[in-house]
């Protein structure tokens, strides 16, 4: 009789929302994992953004007509590969990332700001966290897996109650059984398996799931026994199948579905889905077409909804928050790349009451234990409660592993209404791009303060709490100068040095360019000459070998230090009138490298001192006033890719080809004093020290050649990064260049285009993305110069030279502004006077330190714009008072009418057809023949 039985869903209505109840205006990205892209609870959705380590958190339902608006929460280092929401308490969401942590927020409600930090952090891992959920019973109970290993953790305790073992690959799916007592896992190695947690960590039960190993899920239906799997076949199709844990040889049945790249999300459908559907839960699938609606038996399939974009998640929302007296029995949600579009299953019914047969009692959300009691063996469920309107509102729970937050007095006062920039690139978002962006915050570093030097008023806070932090440079607008300051006519340029190299330097006098000529010629042009180039040779500094690496000495403007592959270090001094012959003498040769130079860094406070790194895989710290060795630095087991002196001067940063980032104390050592994990790919990498020595800024390549910035803490390098940001795929490596006054960093390659620039912080979300300047022409190198040079008065942040294939362009980044007049403290605080030593080689090397001197770069004749009067806002609207004032209903008849004349115009003007003119009556007697059809003709 079963083949006659018929769904009480069989005419189920899928009902895509309009587009006004769409969340529109996101930013949606999926991750290369296992877990979700998107969840929700009873009243907040979470879904990936398109930055590394930020979620989007928009309410369920909104408040009346008010746009839902989504904020961004910036919460791990890495990307989220998978989330889940407390199944009791709607505001608890546990994150799980690349990262290796798992962490668990507390969120708040509609209008606060959200959390900096998390709750609570679990790990880290030995890999990336895959696969979250949440015991359906006890409250603090969680089950991760990460690689082949599958924890179940005390979540107040911070500590793993077993490890199941038995795995031989990936597991992509970890789901607790409906009473919570079993834990069915499905692995790369195609084996689907039952766990027992609290018996043994081995398999109770085990049998070979789909032949495709590519990817699976799995879900606990209805009934307590059986369980649907999703994966591929042999052929590469879609594949679901129901399995019964009393018979767990073979599948009860199999559906085959189409051959679509998308993954049968059936982790999504769970206990929601399982009431509506009994037996046969339906599955959701990321495929172009849509979600689909199906049973697993062909012959019965409910029904399927196609939509308009293509899936990158979904999720069904708890059955608690439907429209239970719309007869709604089912909601998906929908994640596409700019909108998340809510499906709604409705089962048409005449009368308008609570129908019992579609909507049984479901779970609640008071938790039946703790784990504790569910650890010693308690199987007690949660209480069910009835969905009937009349029995609500339901009992809530607040859990306690992550207390609730405190509203703050911002939160208290309504906010005021976003003007002006509405950019999401604010709080613990990333900015606009891609990229770009933004990583954020790893629970391995610590919680450094902010250094960006904002002032925020309240008003400001309270946008940032809907939006989160931007940087005041996102609007920066780099421009090329007027020609006239451009040096043309260059020629024969050598582009052959090393990629981690700047390929030329300049200070503010001078620049020297490597020229391709035999014998490792350096030219020397002044900047205060600007202007083509004579088309003869070019007075040069002859090397005697290929030019390696070169650096101006900052405290001596005339001397020029040039690494070669001879591993010769050669320092030259430039006439103070500039370079008017050929020099074939240097002022000083530095030997001691047994193989070529790599890289020159002069000391950032000390004078004569100068650090340098070889191929022979040392670092050597010379005294050039005795022009002698005085300290070498070991520990390297390959090239060394860079090397940078930290603002202090106490400690050197070093990264190496052997994949680690050195932090040394040369006066303490030749061993380095910590190391870390730097950059996967082993291409290239830049080192550079940021946010006031406190941490170590590394662009360098992952494992599929993409170029990324790596953050690490200064003080812990052997934690990893705090954040790591994807950019793109090029073949050069980025060149960075910081400027410590405004935390801004550009980075640039050669052979690019296109210059990045980003605000740096300690803190999340770390990067802060502005404008990126772009060139219609590929740049063989690109450096910063000074503070000194820029033009203040224009709020020029910071001039750049621009090295093309034949000539060298200045590039100044500038800040728009409305009042100019005054000069901008909040851009140009007080700058390091760089030009001048703090000790001397000496002196240093003796173990002294100093801190440098600091100047004002406020014009005189200008006042800071902190201190000038504010303006009152010039009214552009008409009074509000204008369309608020009543008007009695003769009033409005008469303006009706007044509207009505002027449109038609004057009765007692002509109309336009008076002024035709007339035909003769023989005419038209004409016409009127010639108009006749023939038979009518025939028959006059």
């Amino acid at each position: 009789m079963s083949r006659f039985k018929v769904s009480k869903f069989r005419h189920t209505e899928a009902r895509p929302s309009r587009r006004e109840a769409w969340i529109s205006d996101i930013r949606a990205g999926t991750t290369a994992s296992c877990g979700n892209h998107i969840k929700s609870s009873c009243h907040l959705i979470a879904f990936n953004s398109d930055r590394p380590g930020v979620l989007g958190i928009v309410p369920l339902e909104s408040q009346g007509e008010d746009k839902r608006q989504v904020t961004y929460l910036g919460c791990h280092s890495d990307l989220v590969t998978d989330l889940d929401f407390s199944p009791f308490d709607d505001f608890l969401l546990a994150t799980g990332s690349a990262d290796r942590t798992v962490k668990l927020w507390r969120l708040p409600a509609s209008g606060q700001a959200l959390p900096s930090v998390p709750g609570l952090v679990l790990g880290p891992e030995p890999v990336q966290v895959e696969v979250l959920h949440f015991h359906p019973t006890a409250d603090g109970v969680l089950a991760s897996a990460a690689g082949m290993a599958v924890k179940v953790w005390d979540v107040a305790k911070h500590q793993a109650l077993t490890e199941l073992a038995a795995h031989g690959d990936l597991v992509q799916a970890a789901v607790w059984s409906r009473d919570g007592a079993l834990l069915g896992t499905i692995c790369k190695d195609k084996q689907l398996r039952i766990f027992d947690p609290r018996t043994k960590p081995g398999a109770s039960q085990s049998t070979e799931a789909h032949k495709n190993g590519k990817d699976g899920r799995l879900a606990w239906t209805g009934i307590q026994e059986h369980l649907v799997s999703t994966g591929f076949n042999q052929m590469r199709e879609h594949e679901v199948k129901v399995w019964d844990t009393r018979h767990f040889s073979s599948a009860l049945a199999s559906l085959t579905l189409d051959t679509s790249p998308g993954r049968q999300q059936s982790d999504q459908v769970k206990k929601g889905s399982s009431e509506a559907s009994s037996s046969c839960p339906p599955k959701v699938s990321d495929a172009p077409a849509g979600p689909r609606l199906r049973a697993p038996d062909p012959g019965r399939k409910v029904t399927q909804c196609l939509l308009e974009s293509v899936l990158r998640g979904a999720a069904l929302v708890p059955r608690r928050a439907l429209a239970i007296m719309n007869c709604e029995v089912l909601r998906v949600l929908q994640l596409s790349n700019t909108a998340i579009v809510p499906v709604s299953y409705h089962v048409p019914r005449k009368a308008v009451e609570f129908h019992e047969d579609l909507f049984p009692d479901t779970a609640g959300c008071v938790p039946a234990s703790d784990p504790h009691a569910w650890w010693a063996g308690s199987n007690q469920q949660v209480q069910k409660v009835s969905l009937h309107p009349a029995h609500r509102p339901h009992p809530s729970f607040t859990s306690c592993l992550v207390p609730p937050m405190e509203p703050s007095l911002d939160a208290a006062q309504p906010a005021e209404t976003p003007v002006g920039d509405t950019d999401p690139s604010e709080g613990f978002s990333s900015p606009l791009s891609s990229l770009a962006s933004p990583s954020t915050p790893s629970s391995l570093g610590p919680s450094l303060s902010s250094t960006s030097g904002i002032g925020t008023s309240p008003s400001q806070r309270s946008l940032q709490s809907l939006l989160g932090p931007s940087s005041k440079f996102r609007h920066a607008q780099g421009t090329v100068l007027h020609r006239d300051s451009h040096i043309t006519n260059l020629k024969g340029l050598n582009l052959t040095t090393p990629g981690e190299s700047d390929g030329f330097c300049a200070n503010r006098l001078r620049v020297a360019v490597p020229l391709l000529s035999s014998g490792g010629q350096v030219a020397v042009l002044e900047l205060q000459k600007p202007g083509r180039l004579p088309d003869t040779a070019l007075p040069t500094l002859q090397n005697g070998a290929a030019v390696t690496d070169l650096a101006w000495d900052p405290f001596d403007p005339y001397r020029l230090a040039v690494g070669g592959e001879d591993a010769r270090i050669r320092l030259w001094r430039v006439p103070p009138e500039g370079l008017q012959e050929v020099l074939t003498t240097p002022e000083a040769v530095l030997t001691g490298h047994t193989e070529k130079i790599y890289s020159l860094r002069f000391h950032p406070l000390a004078a004569d001192l100068l650090a340098s790194s070889s191929y022979d895989l040392t670092i050597r710290i010379w005294d050039l006033q005795a022009r002698a060795e005085q300290l070498r630095l070991q520990g390297h087991r390959d090239q060394i890719f860079s090397l940078a002196w930290s603002p202090s001067g106490q400690h050197l940063a070093t990264v190496c080809k052997d994949g680690y980032l050195r932090v040394y104390e040369p006066r303490g050592g030749p061993e380095p004093l910590q190391e870390g994990p730097g950059p996967e790919g082993a291409r290239g990498a830049r080192v550079v020290w940021v946010c006031d020595g406190q941490c170590l800024l590394v662009s360098g390549f992952d494992s599929r050649s993409e170029r990324q910035l790596l953050l690490y803490p200064a003080e812990a390098l052997a934690g990893g990064p705090l954040a790591v940001l994807g950019l793109d795929v090029a073949p050069s490596t980025l060149l960075p260049s910081y400027d410590p006054d405004t935390s801004l960093v550009l980075l640039t390659g050669k052979g690019d285009t296109r210059v990045f620039l980003y605000e740096l912080l300690p803190e999340a979300p770390f990067f802060l993305e502005c404008n990126s300047f772009t060139s219609t022409d590929p740049h063989k190198g690109f450096i910063l110069l000074p503070k000194t040079e820029c033009d203040v008065r224009e709020v020029e942040f910071a001039r750049c030279l621009r090295l093309r294939q034949t000539s060298l362009e200045p590039v100044a980044f500038r800040l728009p502004r409305v009042r100019k007049e005054f000069f901008q403290d909040d851009v140009f605080p007080d700058t390091t006077v760089s030009w001048e030593p703090v000790l001397s080689a000496k002196a240093w090397l003796g173990g002294a330190n100093g801190q440098p001197r600091l100047i004002s770069l406020q014009p005189p004749g200008m006042s800071p714009v902190s201190q000038a009067p504010r303006e009152a806002p010039a009214r552009r609207v008409p009074s509000s008072a204008i369309y608020l004032e009543e008007k009695s209903d003769q009033q409005k008849k008469e303006e009706l009418l007044n509207a009505m004349v002027a449109k038609l115009g004057n009765r007692e003007d002509p109309l336009p057809q008076d002024s035709f003119e007339g035909v003769d009556e023989d005419e038209w007697h004409l016409q009127s023949l010639c108009a006749m059809p023939s038979c009518l003709l025939f028959h006059l």
